[in-house]
């Protein structure tokens, strides 16, 4: 029904920034939510950053140092991602929600940071 793919991850040094897009292709009417989740080698994924409307929702970790925003006329959510840490080291995800639960997620890219 919605199907979403990822770009952006890669290798970048500490203090670096990248920024991740998600395309949105499918019945993507139906979507009320978007943002990105991560996940690290050991650990469960956790919520980065969401959007609803115009209205960004992030986790303490990431506040002033990542920001989401959405392209409606390009079906596309980015996530820029600026003074990154090796913490910042996981698979990122597309997540797309319905209004009343209903989810979807991307194949997820990599990102690395390291010196």
């Amino acid at each position: 029904q919605v199907q979403l793919v990822e770009s952006g991850g890669g290798l970048v040094q500490p203090g670096g920034s990248l920024r991740l897009a998600c395309v949105a292709s499918g019945s993507i009417f139906s979507i009320h939510t978007t943002g990105w989740y991560r996940q690290a080698p050991g650990k469960q994924r956790e919520p980065v950053a969401t959007i609803t409307a115009s209205r960004p929702k992030y986790a303490d970790s990431v506040k002033g140092r990542f920001t989401i925003s959405r392209d409606s006329a390009k079906n596309t959510v980015y996530l820029q991602m600026n003074s990154l840490k090796p913490e910042d080291t996981a698979v990122y995800y597309c997540n797309a929600a319905e209004l009343f639960g209903r989810g979807y997620w991307g194949q997820g890219t990599q990102v690395t940071v390291s010196s």
